[in-house]
């Protein structure tokens, strides 16, 4: 049993950068800011978790009892293949979403499973690995600002207890990487980053669901959309009176941001 306290009945949502996935077995300053979070949020009833590792042609939610573990990457070490996360799903859940959904033609499938946008960060929130997770693809078809509509549409599920998390990255341009590490993060990266906590703060969520109102960093810090897009969906769950703000801060290999962002 989880010695975790009992969590609101409405709880936060939350987006994780996730880095590398060789976070998934590190012990660092990103790592141990995920499972202080966990510590503070209490234990939901479920997870919906929104990855940028499922981007998809239309919107889908996995709908298996049991969801495999994938091992979606290449070129790391063994030690990374081997890593599990054997949490539950909830069909029930899934069929809710779908619900919820249904203006955006969501449905369900069993083919996916949990991706390591999701488990290599819960693997730190929740290590336990016994609250269902369900995953919600995001959707390559759909103009940004449907992100935002989608996540107001998943607005009831926090207030059931639902934690909804986004995994993705604000600065994520693999282009760019220093592999080595040595490098300082680049002044268009910090650009970037200090417009998007600008635009938490002020509540502008539709100016970052809007690449034309980005500043000239932009294009660099976003080159596709998968990875910032979780984001949007996060937000889009925000209820009157929420405020989304930055809990964790940082950087890896130069051009990867580690941002963390609560609404609640």
């Amino acid at each position: 049993m989880t010695d975790r306290p009992t969590a609101p009945i409405r709880m936060p949502a939350l987006f994780l950068s996730h880095g590398s996935p060789m976070n998934a077995v590190a012990d660092n300053e990103h790592t141990r800011a995920w499972r202080s979070l966990g510590e503070a949020l209490g234990r939901p009833r479920a997870i919906l978790s929104v990855s940028a590792h499922w981007y998809t042609r239309g919107t889908f939610v996995t709908g298996e009892a049991a969801p495999k573990i994938l091992h979606d990457f290449g070129g790391f070490p063994e030690v990374l293949f081997r890593q599990q996360y054997p949490a539950p799903g909830d069909p029930a859940l899934a069929s809710e979403v779908v619900s919820c959904l249904r203006d955006f033609g969501a449905t369900a499938r069993t083919d996916w499973g949990i991706d390591h946008g999701t488990w290599s960060v819960l693997k730190h929130v929740y290590p336990q690995a016994d609250i269902p997770v369900v995953q919600l693809s995001v959707d390559a078809t759909r103009p940004w600002r449907d992100a935002l509509r989608i996540g107001r549409a998943l607005q009831t599920l926090r207030d059931s207890g639902v934690l909804v998390l986004g995994s993705g990255g604000i600065v994520h341009n693999l282009g760019r990487v220093d592999w080595q590490g040595r490098s300082p993060t680049p002044a268009w990266a910090l650009e970037f980053d200090h417009w998007v906590v600008e635009r938490l703060s002020a509540r502008d969520f539709e100016s970052l669901a809007e690449p034309s109102a980005f500043p000239s960093a932009g294009p660099t810090a976003v080159p596709t959309p998968d990875h910032y897009l979780p984001l949007l969906y996060v937000l889009g769950t925000a209820m009157p009176g929420e405020n989304a703000r930055v809990v964790h801060t940082g950087y890896e290999l130069g051009t990867i941001s580690l941002h963390a962002i609560q609404v609640s």
